[in-house]
């Protein structure tokens, strides 16, 4: 088992993260608002990945490359 601070498991948080804004619809109602919090967890994820310690599963990088974030999160998910 990883510990809780793993960049995996920091990187799944950041993943869910950025579901759960997608899913909320009242910050949606603040279209400006909204798209300045999807860049900053995008950033986020981007900057998580690239503190993956290597080597990244090719799978991972392949759907995280892809912005396949709902199939990274499963894999991640699966493996945590």
């Amino acid at each position: 088992m990883r510990p809780m601070n793993s960049p995996e498991n920091e990187l799944a948080g950041a993943l869910r993260e950025r579901l759960a804004l997608i899913a909320d619809e009242s910050s949606r109602r603040d279209p400006e608002n909204h798209l300045q919090k999807l860049k900053s967890v995008s950033d986020k994820i981007a900057t998580l990945e690239r503190a993956l310690p290597p080597p990244v599963d090719p799978q991972l990088a392949h759907f995280l490359a892809r912005c396949s974030y709902d199939k990274a999160l499963a894999l991640l998910a699966a493996k945590l």
